[in-house]
């Protein structure tokens, strides 16, 4: 009998294959999961962006640090509460490895900081960045990493704060993470097996991995699912930090990762975290309602 060549799960843009099993999420029918990231939309301050959320119906925020600066995490958090925005994530912490014992022990009093930064702003996780060190090996800065997560672990734990790990696409191991794939954060989650440490799931840098399915399932089945990041990935991209696109824009298939996502017992907000320098440009009004728009019908 001749042999018969194996067809794919699944689509590249998301469309069923032969895997039977697989049932792909409708779209969103409202936007009560929908949370915006404050770099998103970059251009406006907190308190503009804390308002033209509340006024497009989007109830949650996610904060990054550079848009407490000048209010402060209390009144920061005021702000927030204010407009009836639920906050989400701060971000970013982590930078674990370093060249220098001294830096090392610098990044870990830095995410004490952050810590207590979380806690005052009222924000249940920080998301991590974990670092790399350009010319030095990935496996040095892991263990630098381990290390740092090991010291911090028991002060977060104290706050109330969680940690998400967020694995970043190998293009950023050179000097923004040495954890590139979902396994290796997985791998360091349940090694600390700590509460407060879980994983974060960020599309743009994971939608390539061939485990993504099974390394989701099992951050679900251990409790260690704490985000999930939504952009996509514009083809041809003009800038590998930069250009990140809307929902439905490139080529991640959005829907059937999220379906993974939930199916591994995700409920949580969708977080929508684009860094474009094209739409920072744009009217933020506009670009408000194209990523509502976008979060509807892709997401």
């Amino acid at each position: 009998m001749p042999r018969t060549r194996a067809t794919p799960a699944g689509t590249p843009d998301g469309r069923p294959g032969t895997h039977e099993a697989e049932r792909l999420l409708p779209p969103p029918r409202d936007l009560s999961r929908l949370c915006i990231h404050t770099v998103t939309t970059r251009p406006w301050s907190l308190p503009e962006a804390a308002a033209a959320y509340e006024r497009a119906g989007i109830p949650a925020i996610t904060v990054w640090r550079e848009a407490v600066a000048g209010h402060g995490p209390a009144e920061a958090h005021r702000i927030i509460a204010d407009h009836g925005l639920t906050i989400v994530s701060y971000v970013r912490g982590g930078f674990f490895a370093a060249p220098t014992a001294a830096a090392r022990r610098a990044a870990v009093d830095e995410n004490l900081r952050i810590i207590d930064e979380a806690a005052a702003l009222g924000a249940p996780l920080v998301v991590l960045v974990c670092g790399a060190v350009p010319g030095q090996l990935l496996e040095t800065s892991r263990a630098q990493i381990r290390d740092g997560l090991e010291r911090i672990l028991p002060y977060a734990e104290a706050a109330g704060v969680r940690l998400g790990i967020e694995a970043l696409h190998p293009v950023y191991a050179d000097s923004r993470s040495a954890i590139n794939t979902l396994r290796q954060a997985n791998d360091l989650a349940d090694d600390l097996d700590s509460p407060a440490l879980g994983v974060v799931v960020d599309v743009y840098h994971l939608w390539w991995d061939p485990d993504l399915r099974d390394e989701i399932e099992r951050s679900g089945r251990n409790g260690r699912l704490f985000a999930f990041h939504i952009c996509d990935w514009k083809t041809p991209t003009e800038h590998l930090l930069l250009d990140r696109g809307l929902m439905g824009e490139g080529c991640i298939p959005l829907r059937r990762i999220r379906t993974w996502v939930e199916a591994a017992g995700f409920d949580g907000y969708r977080e929508v975290e684009i860094f474009s320098e094209s739409y920072w440009r744009e009217d933020q009004h506009d670009f408000l309602e194209k990523i509502k728009h976008a979060y509807l019908t892709h997401a």
